[in-house]
């Protein structure tokens, strides 16, 4: 079968263990991301199937109808907002659905949480440039974690904060709020409350059209000076431009974030990057060696499976009969 492996930024998927898994295939890998859908269309207008790296690539119905040879597409991961099922199914395009794991998304979103509130990047850069404890940052201990969304990766985050000698206080829905309060965590008595009182915001919610814009500028006006927020979540869970905003008015006092509403940023003159406030990472929260293992294992057994009339994970099952 002809696959391509797209927005393999780093070039790294053929040096996994599991890229064993498609030797027998004819197997093209891209190392860049291409936006034009026409361009894009053209470079891929023979392949077979895709492998997509979580939501890097847009899967659209003006995309899907330039594909003609395409039966299958491989996610990584689970399928979003990034992929169009109901166009897939219109050009009997088969998706099958891959696995996850929130052990690197949490490690990553505390990691980020650490060095905004110790203050490490600064550090670093100014002792690079000769300055010797240049800045003071503040421990985790005693402080309010404040977690939007108490689902798998929430749930760790609350374990690492009362690790640390935190608080945790909980908010999001109400089956969420009942679990957390169930494993002996606070829940805040109102959105209000929530982003008044949390030291630090950690968001961890699914973007969906309900949680599309959910944290509004109002929202972060109400947080502390001192505060931080982390998003390794989705970017567009904030209100589009508010986030700028309410940095530059200085609540948050700081924010840590992996996430972006155009990736990859290429762009050093980038205005987050260049806010003395803001640590970024490059999207870095499941890129992890044994998450990609995970991710593509899975991917590719998918595919071998499709391709033995034995289709496996199969989020469209009702084209397979039309194939």
């Amino acid at each position: 079968m002809k696959i391509a492996i797209l927005d393999d930024y780093q070039d790294v998927v053929r040096n996994l263990s599991c890229f064993n898994l498609l030797q027998q295939q004819e197997v093209i890998i891209f190392n860049e991301t291409e936006k034009d859908p026409d361009v894009l269309a053209e470079k891929i207008k023979d392949i077979e199937a895709l492998v997509l790296i979580r939501e890097r690539t847009a899967i659209t119905d003006d995309l899907l109808s330039k594909l003609p040879k395409l039966k299958l597409i491989s996610q990584t991961g689970k399928i979003s907002n990034h992929l169009d099922l109901n166009a897939c199914s219109k050009y009997n395009v088969a998706v099958a659905e891959g696995v996850g794991s929130p052990i690197a998304p949490a490690e990553l979103t505390w990691i980020l949480l650490m060095n905004v509130l110790r203050q490490i990047p600064n550090a670093i850069e100014g002792m690079k440039k000769g300055n010797w404890q240049e800045n003071i940052g503040e421990s985790v201990n005693g402080k309010i974690i404040g977690i939007w969304g108490y689902g798998k990766i929430g749930k760790i985050i609350a374990g690492y904060a009362k690790a640390f000698g935190a608080k945790v206080l909980v908010w999001g829905r109400e089956q969420s709020i009942l679990n957390a309060i169930n494993d002996g965590f606070e829940a805040a008595e109102s959105k209000t409350c929530f982003f008044k009182t949390a030291d630090v915001i950690t968001l961890h919610l699914r973007l969906n059209k309900e949680t599309t814009g959910i944290v509004k500028l109002d929202d972060l006006n109400l947080m502390k000076t001192s505060s931080v927020l982390i998003n390794t979540s989705r970017a567009e869970l904030i209100e589009k431009g508010s986030l700028i905003k309410a940095l530059k008015a200085g609540r948050p006092g700081f924010a840590g974030l992996d996430v972006y509403e155009s990736e990859p940023i290429n762009d050093s003159g980038f205005e987050l990057l260049n806010l003395p406030n803001v640590v970024c990472t490059p999207h870095l929260g499941y890129v992890e060696k044994n998450s990609y293992e995970l991710y593509f294992g899975k991917a590719f057994e998918n595919i071998i499976n499709y391709i033995s009339g034995k289709p496996t994970n199969i989020a469209n099952p009702e084209i397979l009969d039309k194939i």
